[in-house]
């Protein structure tokens, strides 16, 4: 890392150690999975449409969507929570009890309040309109304080690359400028990639076992009961079970 010996010691720790969080809940998550919870929150006339034909295929479709879905929520809490602790070590920051907000930090005579996200495309537009809610709140809670200077409220994103903007509301922030915003470090963003594949082969061929197993066990389980003696996939029951009345 280009960073300063002592913190970029701190950033591998910190990392190394959520990092194997991370890849424990996500093998966690692949263990307690059920073919019927699955099964229910997906759409069969989608699946129908894909023209699929067989249980494997399936069961493939279903494991995907769901796995890709909750790791990235997953792996956006690890990400928020190492924003909070760059900003702690670099720039005397602290998580925030307000709601809506991650960070509080001064910086150059600034107070931000920061609301962290992983990714550009985080929130439908009742979940933006209510950070917008939070972030006026905030704001006038601080300012009842005299002494309160310059108040930021700041959205954070953690990877993307596009323009710094102030709308008038917020101050929209992502990618490298986020990591020095709350880091004083320009090269942050590059440096953090590499701890991020601590033990990543040994956790991945884990995780990929059990995969296969949660695979192994839910294509049994649709073949019992969403099967036909010939084989094919009997959809008027799985579109049941999904949508009929209860």
């Amino acid at each position: 890392m280009s960073l300063d010996r002592s913190f970029s010691e701190q950033v591998e720790r910190f990392v190394e150690d959520k990092i194997a969080e991370f890849h424990k809940q996500r093998a966690a998550n692949v263990d307690a999975l059920q073919l019927m919870t699955v099964l229910r929150a997906k759409n069969p006339y989608l699946f129908r449409a894909k023209n699929i034909q067989s249980a494997s295929e399936m069961v493939e479709a279903l494991l995907g969507a769901r796995l890709s879905s909750s790791e990235e929520g997953m792996f956006g809490g690890f990400m928020e929570a190492l924003a909070v602790f760059v900003s702690e070590q670099r720039c005397g920051g602290r998580k925030s009890a307000v709601t809506g907000i991650d960070i509080e930090m001064e910086r150059d005579g600034v107070r931000y309040l920061i609301a962290v996200k992983s990714g550009k495309n985080w929130g439908n537009k009742s979940q933006q309109d209510k950070l917008r809610d939070n972030f006026q709140t905030a704001v006038k809670v601080l300012r009842q304080n005299k002494g309160v200077g310059e108040v930021q409220p700041t959205l954070g994103i953690c990877y993307g690359r596009f323009k710094t903007v102030n709308n008038g509301k917020f101050l929209h922030i992502g990618g490298q400028s986020f990591w020095e915003l709350i880091s004083a470090e320009p090269e942050l963003y590059r440096d953090l990639i590499e701890p991020l594949g601590y033990r990543a082969k040994e956790f991945n061929d884990e995780f990929h076992a059990k995969r296969a197993h949660a695979m192994n066990r839910m294509e049994r389980e649709f073949l019992e009961k969403f099967c036909r003696a010939d084989g094919s996939i009997d959809w008027a029951k799985i579109v049941t079970l999904i949508s009929g009345d209860a």
